[in-house]
């Protein structure tokens, strides 16, 4: 078994049960459980965004001994509720990415965000998470507002990436069908007793 990519060893928030996993290149692990058990929570600790307790490694290297830009970099994040600074989809972006291979037509590069639904941003802020080329994905249910059609699409390009960078992902989503059918593992967080 090669070493793993991301090592999470009692990683917990304030808000949120403590998770240990390894995850390795080309590998998808589900996470479930309730609302507001803390998910989201550890996902931002995980890209340092959120002080939390326990202990990360990439590619061997504690977190701690990684400048937090780099870390940042390399863990991308892409939350349930995305944020955009600019008015216009260009300005979110080094370069015009592949659009249509998540459905999206090319006249959508110079739109403003405010015309756009919430399932073409949610699609456009994955394109922008991948610009940056991540070596793990935090995705915190990145399909919630999309058509079926265009959930397996984001399923497949997030798919393909992980293969292609042998990048590897953690995935919230509430379906326990989508988990089953992408994640070769799924861990579900519970209440503590």
């Amino acid at each position: 078994m090669t070493a793993p990519l991301l090592r999470i060893e009692d990683v917990a928030t304030a808000n949120s049960p403590a998770l240990s996993l390894s995850l390795h290149g080309g590998e998808l692990i589900g996470l479930a459980g309730p609302s507001g058990i803390g998910k989201s929570q550890l996902f931002k600790a995980v890209a340092d965004l959120l002080p939390h307790r326990g202990h990360l490694w990439l590619d061997g290297k504690a977190q701690q001994d990684i400048a937090p830009a780099h870390w940042r970099q390399q863990i991308g994040y892409l939350p349930a509720q995305v944020h955009w600074w600019g008015n216009q989809v260009a300005e979110h972006f080094n370069q015009q990415p592949p659009l249509g291979i998540l459905g999206l037509p090319d006249s959508i590069w110079h739109q403003p965000l405010l015309q756009l639904s919430t399932g073409e941003k949610q699609r456009l802020a994955l394109l922008r998470l991948l610009q940056n080329q991540p070596r793990v994905l935090l995705l915190d249910e990145p399909t919630a507002s999309l058509d079926a059609v265009n959930v397996e699409r984001v399923e497949r390009h997030v798919q393909d990436y992980l293969q292609q960078h042998q990048a590897a992902a953690l995935w919230i989503s509430h379906d326990p069908q989508q988990l089953q059918r992408l994640c070769q593992h799924i861990i579900t967080l519970r209440v503590a007793a």
